[in-house]
């Protein structure tokens, strides 16, 4: 497989190495090598190649015919003319891909799960922002606390959250610390604002860092931050994170912030070495 992707990126699509870095929507796999591997599935499904032995595969009879018949393209619908494939199609309606869903799409089944996950992911975030928008700033400081101390920083749900919602001094709202030892710490303000966040905001932060003599700081906001904001923080010296309402909303359900688990699904695969023989 490793030689026939190879040959096919280089000698057939002629890809460059940006396109072939192309991953899938979980960045598991890569998009090409991932439509490679499906399409060599259906081929065997189809009786077009076979698989004699582990990583080998080869041209049946019924592939050479076809391949003499010159097909203009060799598509999931072509492939049902072959009984075996019919049958492969249909068995897949157990995992809800239906024939007319498998032959109308473009996608290989690793690239539907992903698209849907994405797009499911993308809902669930869109329901966080609002609801995080709704609460309280007394609230929100605290969802401020669980994220932070769950993602490593600020000590102990204690230790941050007297740390988090105390200072206001210059447009600091907390003084948190960078690792559980406290080696060094980051200077937070964390707003529930309404409107975007501009750039005078962020100007105004990075002042108050000077006058402490710090060298880190994050903004955190339920809305969103202005392009010159962004601009503005990549070309002072300080580092300045900014957390925008939507990567605030990515940021609880990868820490698993007011959200819970519904479901679960394992994807498998064959363990060829528990075939080997000695």
């Amino acid at each position: 497989m490793s030689e026939v992707l190879e040959k096919l990126a280089n000698e057939v699509f002629h890809l460059s190495k940006d396109e072939r870095n192309i991953t899938l929507p979980s960045g598991t796999q890569s998009k090409f090598d991932n439509r490679v591997g499906w399409a060599k599935t259906y081929l065997v499904k189809a009786g077009l190649l076979a698989v004699p032995k582990r990583g080998i595969f080869c041209i049946t009879e019924r592939g050479a015919s076809v391949l003499a018949d010159n097909p203009k393209e060799l598509s999931t619908n072509y492939l049902m003319k072959f009984p075996e494939f019919q049958e492969f199609q249909h068995r897949n309606r157990d995992e809800q891909v239906t024939t007319t869903e498998v032959s109308t799409t473009a996608q290989t089944p690793d690239e539907i799960i992903d698209s849907n996950y994405v797009a499911l992911r993308s809902q669930l975030a869109s329901e966080l922002i609002e609801r995080v928008k709704k609460c309280s700033p007394k609230f929100f400081e605290e969802l401020v606390v669980d994220l932070i101390v769950t993602m490593g920083y600020g000590g102990s749900i204690q230790d941050a959250g007297k740390a988090v919602g105390q200072s206001g001094d210059g447009g600091i709202d907390g003084i948190i610390k960078e690792d559980k030892l406290g080696l060094d710490a980051v200077y937070i303000q964390a707003k529930r604002w309404e409107g975007t966040v501009g750039r005078p905001v962020i100007q105004a932060f990075a002042g108050s860092l000077e006058g402490h003599r710090a060298k880190k700081g994050i903004v955190i906001t339920s809305s969103q931050f202005t392009q010159d904001a962004r601009d503005y923080v990549t070309k002072i010296e300080k580092k300045i994170v900014l957390i925008d309402g939507e990567y605030l909303a990515q940021l609880m359900i990868d820490n698993n912030i007011a959200v819970t688990t519904e479901k679960t699904y394992e994807i498998k695969k064959i363990d060829f070495d528990y075939f080997e023989e000695n």
